[in-house]
């Protein structure tokens, strides 16, 4: 079974999110989709200053989703 990392960006502070990004590439496994999700929302993280992470209460959800194999 493959897996598909879903990224969504959110705000605490007004409870909104935007829209989710699909990864553009699959995962053969659910560890792996995992380990990718971890990695690309620290990078995500570190892209956003200190500033706007305290001031809207930025975070990042993810989850990784089977994927149907035809």
């Amino acid at each position: 079974m493959k897996f598909v990392l879903i990224l969504i960006m959110c705000s605490g502070m007004s409870g909104q999110c935007l829209d989710p990004y699909e990864w553009p590439s699959e995962f053969n496994n659910m560890y792996d989709c995992l380990q990718a999700g971890y990695a690309e929302s620290s990078k995500k993280l570190e892209e956003m200053t200190p500033k706007t992470v305290n001031e809207i209460y930025a975070h990042i959800k993810f989850y990784c989703q089977p994927v149907q194999e035809t």
